[in-house]
């Protein structure tokens, strides 16, 4: 269906949904690359003005994928919760940004609706704010999970432990593994990138990070984020395996190039689930995204990156997820050419992440051959902190020796939790407590290594 708009004496004509969602989108450099972008400010502003008139159930009627060739545009529609999308159904796009920032859209009313979004309309509707509306909407919505620890509660704020190495080097895991400890990370999960799919690795990797979990009694998760296939094949050999983790997309295209398939990820889920690790919750699925991965893959559909980056979101939700992270700077200025791009990117898929029901960290991120540096960490970083962000990394000095680029070190995190009153993960504040690492006001404390470390120590 076609949109128009005025704008002065120009009339602009945008053919279909598509074009509309992707001429409306605030400039990066991944959309002018795949052709989509308005040409220039003015038909920005077109676009906008002429997505803020569209009816929400048009979303319902028009697929940006074509039905008939994409599993996740199938998968999106065919699940979409009717009686949940009922109280905005009525509304255009630019009505649902009035009363997403109204008082009368609280957490509650939020959790409830979640289920009756599809992700165009979450990124739609993300298109019309500033970035202090994605902040305040975000900051309203709680999405709390759970496996070993309780993860998203308000006034929370958990981390990711990275302990990568570039050649696998169990020793200086572990090495990294107990800084991170040390210094409070760690309680979203203890993951690592591992450089090789070798399931022999995989397992190692699982066992060791198994046994520091073990013997320290920390109540977190640990994830080695090899392919889904490498973690189903770990898993039959008796791996100790809690979470499972696969890079996902927006499309069946981009899906396909990371090698995985709708039915790959059920499998892995129900092969976890039947481990039953978990104590206090079953939520067992790791997912990390990025705008740009479709184009990067030629798998886009002509659709622009931060859609298809919230439909992502909507694959993952199928799956109940205990943590989805987008690696926002992580894919390169060809994606995102600066901070500026990047702010706008991390800010907007935790918004759309949190609006559609998911439990939304963030690799606050960048390439070295990209327009940033860690001043614009510091501000996304702290903006995401306001806004209610379930997780980020810690890397040991922000540097990831692996995958060659910066994100947050275990020190940012400690920023972070101090100057906005973030607190990590309850049972795990208060394993940090009882081993002596913080004191009762959940402070940090400059203590000798704690007895229970020094074994461990010694083995690396």
């Amino acid at each position: 269906m076609a949109h128009h708009q005025n704008v002065g004496t120009s009339r602009y004509l945008f053919e279909d949904l598509k074009t509309l969602l992707a001429r409306a989108s605030p400039f990066r450099s991944g959309d002018a690359l795949a052709g989509v972008a308005a040409k220039d400010a003015v038909e920005r502003v077109a676009a906008q003005r002429a997505l803020a008139d569209v009816p929400l159930r048009a979303f319902l009627a028009e697929a940006v994928v074509p039905y008939e060739s994409d599993d996740v545009t199938r998968l999106l529609l065919d699940g979409h919760d009717g009686r949940a999308f009922a109280p905005v159904g009525h509304m255009t796009v630019g009505e649902f940004r009035d009363w997403l920032l109204s008082d009368e859209a609280d957490s509650a009313r939020l959790s409830g609706l979640a289920r009756g979004l599809t992700p165009e309309m979450v990124a739609a509707v993300s298109k019309l704010m500033r970035l202090q509306d994605l902040v305040l909407v975000a900051a309203k919505c709680e999405v709390v999970t759970r496996f070993r620890n309780t993860l998203g509660l308000r006034g929370h704020m958990s981390t990711r432990l990275q302990p990568n190495h570039p050649t696998d080097d169990l020793q200086g895991v572990a090495a990294a593994v107990l800084d991170g400890l040390f210094l409070g990370a760690g309680d979203a999960v203890i993951g690592i990138n591992p450089v090789t799919e070798s399931v022999e690795r995989f397992v190692e990797l699982t066992s060791l990070l198994d046994r520091v979990r073990r013997h320290l009694d920390i109540p977190t998760q640990a994830c080695v984020l090899g392919h889904v296939t490498t973690a189903l094949a770990a898993m039959k050999r008796g791996a100790p395996v809690d979470l499972v983790f696969q890079s996902i997309g927006g499309t069946e295209g981009t899906n396909r190039s990371f090698g995985v398939t709708l039915s790959m990820l059920a499998e892995a889920r129900e092969a976890a689930l039947a481990l039953r690790r978990g104590t206090i919750g079953d939520h067992v699925m790791y997912f990390e995204t990025g705008q740009g991965s479709a184009l990067s893959a030629d798998a886009h559909s002509g659709v622009d990156q931060q859609t298809l980056e919230a439909r992502a979101y909507g694959v993952a939700r199928t799956f109940s997820p205990l943590l989805v992270n987008t690696v926002v700077g992580f894919i390169g200025p060809e994606y995102l050419a600066d901070g500026k791009q990047i702010t706008r990117a991390g800010l907007e898929d935790h918004f759309c992440g949190k609006l559609l029901g998911l439990p939304m960290g963030c690799d606050v991120c960048y390439t070295v051959h990209a327009d940033a540096d860690q001043d614009d960490v510091d501000a996304l970083l702290t903006l995401l902190g306001v806004a209610g962000c379930n997780y980020i990394m810690g890397v040991p000095g922000s540097d990831d020796v692996m995958l060659n680029y910066q994100s947050t070190s275990f020190h940012d995190a400690l920023y972070v939790r101090k100057v906005l009153g973030k607190r990590p993960a309850p049972e795990f504040e208060s394993w940090l407590e009882r081993i002596g690492l913080v004191d009762a006001a959940g402070q940090l404390q400059q203590v000798e290594l704690p007895a229970a470390f020094r074994p461990l120590l010694g083995s690396v």
